[in-house]
């Protein structure tokens, strides 16, 4: 039950391509206030994602011979953060797995680095993340099943449009109802 007693996700499966939104109490730091991309969901092997809302203390730049762009970088989440990953809008990009709403994850990373080299890369069309989200078997679905994750089906196109900063909260409000209510939460509650 969420903080108003009612089941948030009665009516939703997770699926690849759903935004996950950190209920407000989430007190896990990794996951605070997080939006996460699901990038791939089967239940009964696990689950990954990219947090999509939090920008990491390195910049692309910093990471040796990796791409000739300024975006940002982002922190996937706590898995294997030495690891890269990307979702894009290039639907011809090979190998990429279409996500919806126009929205890709991965494919053939010489293809994104000519396309760096050639100035196509900007905020407005490719997102790159250091580690993942990651859940085992069944993991995510017990974790949704206790209200620790609101299950977003918004347009993807979100995550190009609003700034990270803005993101969770855009969303729950986007949502509507008692989900645009959480926005009003505090972080901490101790606070209040």
């Amino acid at each position: 039950m969420d903080v108003f007693g009612k089941d948030l996700n009665s009516e939703n499966e997770v699926e690849g391509g759903n935004l996950l939104l950190a209920e407000p109490m989430l007190a896990d730091s990794n996951f605070q206030r997080t939006v996460i991309l699901v990038c791939e969901h089967i239940k009964e092997e696990g689950s990954f994602g990219l947090v999509i809302n939090k920008l990491a203390d390195v910049a692309i730049q910093e990471l040796e011979d990796l791409l000739p762009t300024e975006n940002n970088l982002y922190v996937g989440g706590p898995v294997q953060q030495n690891t890269l990953h990307f979702i894009h809008k290039f639907k011809d990009l090979e190998g990429a797995a279409h996500l919806g709403n126009g929205v890709y994850w991965g494919g053939d990373f010489e293809e994104i680095k000519h396309k760096g080299l050639i100035g196509e890369l900007s905020s407005e069309n490719i997102r790159f993340f250091l580690g993942y989200s990651g859940w085992g078997e069944n993991q995510l679905h017990e974790e949704v099943k206790h209200n620790s994750w609101v299950i977003s089906k918004l347009d993807l196109s979100i995550i190009f449009e609003v700034k990270p900063d803005e993101l969770w909260e855009t969303a729950l409000k986007r949502m509507g109802g008692r989900f645009g209510m959480f926005t009003n939460f505090p972080i901490d509650p101790n606070l209040n």
